[in-house]
């Protein structure tokens, strides 16, 4: 018997108040340790890597468009997925419309509910007008479970979700810790043995981070979260881990009455008609062009606000320590408010140079150049520092009507610029005398 942690998986041989790892109160729990049987195989062959055969790696490629594209091109057979996002954002509907899209393909899907009967499951199929017939299991015993799926030799498992299913032989909860990992280990042989490609939806606390212990990330070859506002019909598929794709790659999509619609032109969505900076951001392999809104005004409180949303606040106060030093405006006596436009997160350094134009443009009440982007990361003495695929951006920046960029001096115009004024700023001073 040991103890283990709820929120994140520690484990401890005796009882503690608070777990040492995630800081969590009253979160160990005393559960059985599964002993594992060694199997003695006959030999081990050891390969060097030139002996290795190369194999072309095949993809199963559904229609949609997004969802293609964060999975790296499309879904590698063998592969263990986990899709994790808030309740209600559309987890499995996403996946019961990718479902009926690859059996179009004419691939075998099995989709195992251990939330939902499949009279649930097919109202809401109704109700997305989804046509093509689907293979069901309403089980939550997982050994049961792939007992049985076993008997049609699926391509493509989901299984929804990893908190609701358990394996009979561990005496835990299911949600539990032990559960959690030991099941999701079964469906990483499963996938691997059989050759199966296994979808997992996973939940999220309120903090907004997988339900589960962190094991359960390391084990799946694919985490992909599903982000957005309920309230909204905009939601974001993304990628923070993919052996097998680009890393923070993302997909856009609106949710209908009829499901959810992949959105091709996303940057259209970001952009909107204010007088904010525009920014063309890099989302995995993908430019987008974001507007960042800014409002500085005269603060009446003893300790100005510095609120951003989408943005680093952090790295907010450092722009405006930066801009204050080298331009010679004040902000201490001023409430600062950031916002990306879209519910995006820029998370690059290279927005700097954007943030750096709207607080200026709000602080002297000035409007900033028309049909123009702003791209370059800024140092700690007001330099504008290069910053990378800046051929991708100006290419994204043309095709949406942009005709001038901002940015760092360029050392080499290699690159296809015709069509955009290219305006070289090597520090933030000089972008002054560009506010009309």
């Amino acid at each position: 018997m040991a103890f283990y942690c709820q929120k994140c998986g520690y484990r401890s041989p005796k009882w503690l108040g608070k777990c040492p790892s995630c800081g969590s109160w009253d979160a160990l729990v005393e559960e059985p340790e599964k002993k594992r049987l060694s199997k003695t195989k006959e030999k081990v062959q050891v390969f060097k890597l030139s002996e290795i055969p190369k194999e072309r790696v095949f993809r199963f490629v559904s229609g949609i468009s997004e969802f293609d594209r964060v999975l790296g091109g499309g879904l590698v057979p063998a592969s263990l997925i986990l899709i994790g996002g808030d309740p209600g954002i559309g987890k499995s509907t996403l996946l019961l419309q990718a479902a009926q899209a690859y059996l179009r393909q004419g691939l075998t899907v099995v989709y195992l509910s251990g939330e939902e009967s499949p009279a649930q499951i097919r109202l809401r199929a109704e109700r997305l007008g989804l046509t093509e017939d689907l293979y069901l299991v309403a089980e939550t015993d997982l050994s049961a479970a792939l007992s049985a799926v076993r008997a049609f030799r699926p391509q493509i498992l989901i299984v929804d979700s990893i908190q609701t299913v358990y394996l009979p032989e561990i005496s835990s909860a299911p949600g539990s810790v032990s559960q959690v990992r030991e099941a999701a280990s079964a469906l990483l042989r499963y996938a691997k043995e059989e050759g199966v490609a296994v979808f997992i939806v996973g939940h999220v606390t309120k903090e907004g981070v997988l339900a589960g212990p962190r094991v359960l990330e390391h084990l799946v070859d694919a985490v992909l979260y599903f982000e957005g506002e309920r309230t909204g019909p905009y939601r974001i598929l993304r990628a923070i881990k993919n052996r097998f794709g680009a890393l923070d790659e993302i997909g856009v999509f609106e949710m209908t009455e009829q499901g959810l619609k992949p959105v091709e032109n996303p940057s259209s969505f970001f952009l909107s008609e204010g007088t904010g900076a525009i920014f063309p951001s890099m989302e995995g392999t993908r430019p987008l062009l974001v507007e960042i809104q800014a409002l500085v005004v005269k603060s009446h409180l003893a300790a100005p606000r510095r609120t951003a949303v989408g943005f680093d606040p952090y790295r907010l106060s450092m722009l405006l320590a930066i801009l204050e030093k080298t331009t010679g405006i004040s902000f201490f006596d001023r409430d600062v408010f950031l916002n990306v436009a879209g519910g995006l997160k820029i998370k690059e350094p290279a927005g700097d140079l954007a943030v750096c134009a709207a607080l200026l443009a709000s602080r002297l009440d000035k409007r900033l150049p028309n049909k123009s982007v702003f791209i370059g990361e800024v140092g700690l003495s007001g330099e504008v520092r290069p910053v990378m695929f800046l051929e991708s951006r100006f290419k994204e920046a043309q095709r949406l009507g942009f005709k001038r960029a901002f940015c760092p001096p360029l050392e080499s115009r290699s690159f296809e610029t015709s069509g955009m004024q290219i305006v070289s700023v090597s520090f933030v001073t000089e972008f002054l005398g560009c506010l009309s």
